[in-house]
């Protein structure tokens, strides 16, 4: 059986003052040799040459936005709205496709599926500022993925989770660090399917908005999880990950 599926893929990168690191994330998507690309950047209203950046690329992105928003979940509601792929992904300034060839592979490992899943997922690596490898992402994809896989934490990085548009809600903004979390979630609760690519998709810069709000984004991700999983399974697992972590100690 020869199936040719060739899903469209929306890029999404959400910047702003992203001089240092977003040239690298530009010239990753744009150097994809899978040509179903959608890439959209929103900049919010950067100060400094974020968008002079921009501007050296604008023949090879499809929608540029740059206005104020109310942060980076904000952004991302715009970049959705914008999207009309079959699958969304967002990359943000600083982090980049794993290979020039990440997208392709990711449709090959589609061959033998006769329809889109409704879910890509994959590995994630850590990179440093220089794009050195530094080490594998300490939570690793499960094989099988589901919506109650994320009670152990956001084993998939949400820049290594590939969602059909037309599942994919806005975020919500009561949320300011942890909104990703929630959003997977609520994805794969109407999920049917969910690919496992068994690709390592994604270099991740070692730093971000959550490392540096590190304990207001916990106390938000303990909320998630007690709307999605209940309050008692939550503060259940929550004492076993503090054994846990005492135990390895």
């Amino acid at each position: 059986m020869h199936n040719h599926l060739t899903p469209k893929f929306t890029v999404i990168t959400v910047c702003f003052n992203a001089e240092e690191t977003l040239e690298d994330t530009i010239q990753s998507v744009i150097a994809q040799t899978y040509h179903h690309v959608e890439y959209i950047v929103v900049d919010g209203a950067s100060k400094d040459r974020t968008l002079s950046i921009i501007n050296r690329y604008r023949d090879r992105i499809a929608t540029v936005v740059s206005e104020p928003d109310k942060g980076l979940y904000d952004a991302m509601n715009k970049g959705l709205r914008l999207a009309t792929g079959d699958y969304v992904c967002f990359l943000n300034a600083g982090d980049s496709f794993h290979e020039d060839d990440t997208l392709q592979q990711m449709v090959h490992t589609l061959r033998e599926r006769s329809e889109l899943p409704d879910v890509l997922y994959g590995e994630t690596a850590l990179v440093n500022a220089e794009g050195h490898f530094v080490r594998m992402r300490r939570l690793q994809a499960p094989e099988h993925l589901t919506w109650r896989s994320f009670r152990q934490g956001m084993l998939v990085c949400h820049q290594a989770f590939f969602a059909r548009r037309t599942l994919a809600e806005p975020y919500d903004l009561r949320y300011r660090f942890s909104a990703d979390f929630d959003w997977c979630i609520r994805i794969m609760k109407k999920a049917k399917t969910l690919h496992n690519t068994h690709l390592t998709l994604i270099d991740y810069l070692d730093e971000g908005m959550t490392t540096r709000n590190h304990k207001a984004s916990l106390r938000e991700r303990f909320r998630i999880m007690a709307k999605h999983y209940g309050w008692l399974s939550t503060v259940a697992l929550h004492a076993w990950f503090v054994v846990r972590a005492v135990v390895k100690k």
